[in-house]
């Protein structure tokens, strides 16, 4: 009897958005306007007027040339925000650092994921909904039972040692994952696919 292939890797992307759109936009506007001001100290008078235009300008084609390439180059990598692999998942480093950058988790350091909600509904984001790869049983047992509000600690990276939290409660914001609506994959689909590499148990505390 064959043994049935492994799921082959599944990069989860973030589809372009008119936000990020406008964001280049508006940096190309900027770098224009600051190239304009460079011109008019050079053509303008040599006096202290010529020579603010001409700082003012130089800086900003600095600061929105960068903020333009940038924008740019993550709209043209498109690189995933998560890859889902045989061995672990792994959470690509950020255009322009290097892949080597790149953070991986074994699925054997997974002990089990938690669905989480949080922020306030009807403020402007309202309640996100977060992923988490849980590293340990003590944090699995703190995701089951704890209430809602606690659940917090787990997508923080500034924990008190005196909030008396399981041991590991301070490094799970490593592998909390917040999901945003643009994303490829949604999260019921991404749990699945998780479990299809590593039959995982899951702890959905969304609405409760």
């Amino acid at each position: 009897m064959t043994r049935a292939a492994p799921p082959a890797p599944l990069p989860v992307r973030a589809r372009p958005t008119w936000r990020a759109a406008g964001q280049l936009l508006a940096c190309v506007l900027l770098v224009l306007a600051s190239a304009g001001f460079v011109a008019g100290g050079l053509l303008g008078d040599a006096g202290v007027g010529g020579a603010a235009f001409l700082a003012l300008g130089a800086v900003g084609l600095v600061l929105f040339g960068a903020g333009t390439l940038l924008s740019a180059g993550a709209l043209l990598a498109r690189r995933p925000v998560l890859v889902l692999e045989e061995g672990g998942v792994r959470r690509p480093a950020r255009w322009p650092l290097p892949r080597r950058a790149d953070r991986f988790l074994p699925w054997d350091e997974v002990h089990s994921l938690a669905a989480l909600r949080r922020g306030v509904e009807g403020r402007r984001r309202g309640e996100q909904e977060h992923l988490v790869f849980l590293r340990s049983a003590e944090l699995t047992e703190l995701a089951r039972t704890a209430d809602r509000p606690m659940l917090v600690a787990l997508t923080l990276s500034d924990i008190p040692p005196s909030a008396g939290l399981p041991a590991g409660a301070g490094r799970a914001h490593e592998w909390c994952v917040l999901v945003q609506p643009g994303w490829d994959v949604t999260l019921p689909e991404l749990v699945k696919q998780i479990r299809a590499r590593r039959p995982l148990p899951v702890v959905d505390r969304r609405s409760r």
